[in-house]
């Protein structure tokens, strides 16, 4: 599985950022079956976005490929589900 993150946004909203990809397959079994369990959590939880509520938010989507599967999900600081910050929180921790 291949999991791309990408933000945009905030206060330096001109200022686009690279995206930063993992591949699980490049990391330890146990490492690779949490990625799967915080993306299927991710996924099963969607949220409305409320992104008039901060102008100012960023925007995270994270693109999953797996197999010939891609999901892509995208939320923002204004309306983030508690799964979608847990797999954001670990995906910004591993791609550092």
């Amino acid at each position: 599985m291949k999991v791309t993150l990408e933000s945009y946004g905030g206060l330096a909203a001109a200022a686009r950022r690279r995206p930063k990809v993992l591949d699980t397959a490049a990391l330890p079994e146990n490492a690779a079956a949490e990625m799967t369990q915080l993306v299927a959590a991710a996924v099963a939880m969607p949220v409305e976005d409320q992104a008039d509520r901060a102008r100012d938010a960023m925007t995270y989507t994270i693109t999953v490929e797996d197999d010939d599967h891609v999901t892509v999900l995208e939320q923002s600081d204004a309306s983030m589900s508690p799964a979608f910050a847990t797999l954001l929180a670990w995906l910004k921790k591993d791609l550092r």
